[in-house]
């Protein structure tokens, strides 16, 4: 939420406005990227300086100096200052520092949430896999942002529901399908790993498109069989393609558990084709076209692509499947925002769906929120060499697993997973989404650099003061009326602030950077002072201080879908 003293700040804002007898309804504060510019700064004198009629002399520069003159005073606000051509500039004095690490102290892991969806539905769907088809480092991106956007969404006090949407019947399912049933149900099921069907569901997969390209009759084959898949025909080509279904959605299960998620629902491709092919031929001559025996959206009259939603043989595409997605989205869950989470290659794609949605039903579009992702590729020759072109999840994972370990011969199993998941996280999470990252085990696994693995292990540093503090029997204590305030103490103020900034946009990437800053700074403090001090009386507000960054620090790890060691 954002924090009271930003709230606070708005309010003496506003009253100094009523005074000159102006009235606003958005007064920008932001944190000033240097601490000796204030604590907050706003714009609004070179805002107003444009809009009003007759401002006060002086131009933006005066219309500030005028707001200052006409402020009230607060108990939390050392000064304020003119700065630049128009900023007014806040400096927040001790008190308010030392009651917001109290508050740190006392509210713990919930320090930081926010209110601002609160009683809200909201729906975030992402990682949604083609079955028959194993999950790669594209779904590792999905994944990653998708899961971050839903921790963060709960952070915000809504009902959150997290869904994945994964393709379960296609023509490249019938041609798998096809090979399957020629070769027997006892090949499948003498086979006794998970990893073992899965990788002969994908050898059927591939095997299947290159009979399918060279062989007529069987062309004609998974075309019925597909046909029979679309219609839930009764039968032995139906039985397999559950068994096979239950096989591919179980391991999908598992490879995210291992990510860190959860999935609260699934709505299948197969549901949605069927509600998306009866919504487009009712607005037949309303929203959709007939054109040349199939059923179209003539994109290109509002600026956009014209795409075919029913083909010439009737079949719903992948554009009528995202029609039927929608009604079922909003008919089970009635979300106040739909998130979907895609490679941003599909932008433009979803601009011609979400436009033609909203024809239908305007909530469709107007509380759907499309976030993208770029691609990841591999710096360096061994990684690169590893993984080959486009790596499962599964072996990435591995991969970088055992990069950990031999960086860290001795660190247990579960450590080492952990490690690795925040190296993968953090890489793709400090970019802006849509950005395209290059993973560097080199930099990615770095203790001292910017990465996941740094993070953590300053988490796991500050643990580890408080308990050499706890074992002589010092405490935390957040009262401290004089000295200057430091860096950490106006950083961790701000944590509040970053969080509602990153909701505001979906963009994980600010709780991202807002962390490295934390950590970096909370290492130069830690390297320049001895904490855990029994002479110092300042030391219970040092450790104060840590145990603020400790879970801070924890905090925004977990919106990030990390997790803090026990110990590095």
């Amino acid at each position: 939420m954002r924090s009271f003293m930003e709230e606070r700040l708005k309010k003496l804002i506003s009253e100094s406005l009523v005074k000159l007898g102006l009235g606003v309804d958005d007064i920008l504060l932001e944190h000033p990227a240097d601490f000796q510019n204030g604590d907050f700064s706003t714009n609004i004198a070179m805002v107003l300086a444009k809009k009003v009629v007759n401002p006060p002399a002086g131009g933006p520069q005066g219309f500030a100096q005028a707001i200052i003159e006409n402020m009230e005073k607060d108990e939390y606000v050392e000064k304020v200052e003119l700065a630049g051509p128009g900023f007014i500039n806040f400096y927040l004095n001790r008190r308010y520092f030392s009651e917001e690490i109290g508050k740190i102290l006392e509210q713990k892991e919930t320090y930081g949430k926010s209110v601002v969806y609160q009683g809200k539905e909201i729906l975030v769907e992402h990682s949604s896999p083609n079955l028959f088809k194993p999950f790669h480092v594209g779904h590792v991106m999905n994944n990653t942002i998708g899961e971050s956007i839903t921790r963060l969404a709960r952070f915000s006090g809504a009902h959150v529901t997290a869904l994945s949407y994964p393709s379960d019947v296609s023509l490249g399912i019938g041609k798998a399908l096809g090979i399957a049933l020629e070769d027997g149900d006892a090949v499948l099921d003498g086979l006794a790993s998970e990893k073992e069907k899965l990788d002969y569901l994908g050898e059927c997969y591939v095997r299947g498109t290159k009979k399918y390209d060279e062989n007529e009759v069987f062309q004609t084959k998974a075309k019925a069989i597909t046909k029979e898949l679309y219609e839930k025909t009764p039968g032995i080509i139906l039985e397999l393609y559950e068994k096979c279904k239950e096989i591919n959605i179980a391991y999908f299960k598992n490879i995210t558990a291992r990510l860190g998620s959860h999935f609260d629902d699934f709505i299948f491709e197969s549901e949605a084709g069927v509600e998306g092919s009866k919504i487009v031929r009712e607005n037949i001559g309303k929203v959709f076209l007939e054109s040349e025996g199939a059923v179209i959206f003539k994109g290109e009259d509002r600026g956009l692509h014209t795409r075919v939603f029913v083909n010439k043989e009737g079949y719903p595409t992948y554009e009528a499947k995202d029609i039927g997605l929608l009604s079922l989205k909003f008919t089970r869950f009635s979300p106040h925002i739909s998130i979907l989470i895609t490679d941003n290659e599909q932008a433009p794609y979803y601009k011609v769906v979400l436009e033609a949605a909203g024809e239908i039903q305007s909530q469709w579009k107007e509380r759907s929120v499309h976030r993208t992702h770029g691609r990841m590729s591999f710096k360096g020759q061994k990684m690169s060499s590893r993984l080959g072109g486009v790596p499962l999840a599964a072996t990435l994972l591995d991969a970088v697993v055992d990069e950990v370990k031999e960086k860290a011969p001795d660190v247990d199993e579960r450590t080492a997973n952990q490690v690795a998941i925040a190296s993968l996280k953090y890489c793709i999470l400090r970019s802006r989404a849509g950005s395209n990252i290059n993973f560097d085990p080199d930099t990615s696994l770095s203790f001292e650099g910017e990465s996941g693995p740094y993070l953590q292990y300053c988490a796991v540093r500050a643990k580890s003061i408080l308990e050499k503090a706890k074992g002589l029997g010092m405490q935390a204590d957040s009262r401290m009326e004089k000295g200057v305030t430091n860096n950490i103490e106006k950083l961790l103020a701000q944590f509040p602030s970053v969080v509602e900034q990153a909701l505001s946009e979906w963009a994980p990437h600010y709780v991202t950077t807002y962390l490295l800053s934390l950590a970096q700074e909370f290492n130069s403090w830690y390297g320049n002072m001895k904490i855990v001090d029994q002479e110092n009386p300042d030391s219970g507000y040092n450790i104060a201080i840590t145990e603020s960054v400790s879970n801070v620090l924890r905090n925004g790890l977990a919106l990030l879908g990390m997790e803090a060691p026990e110990k590095m």
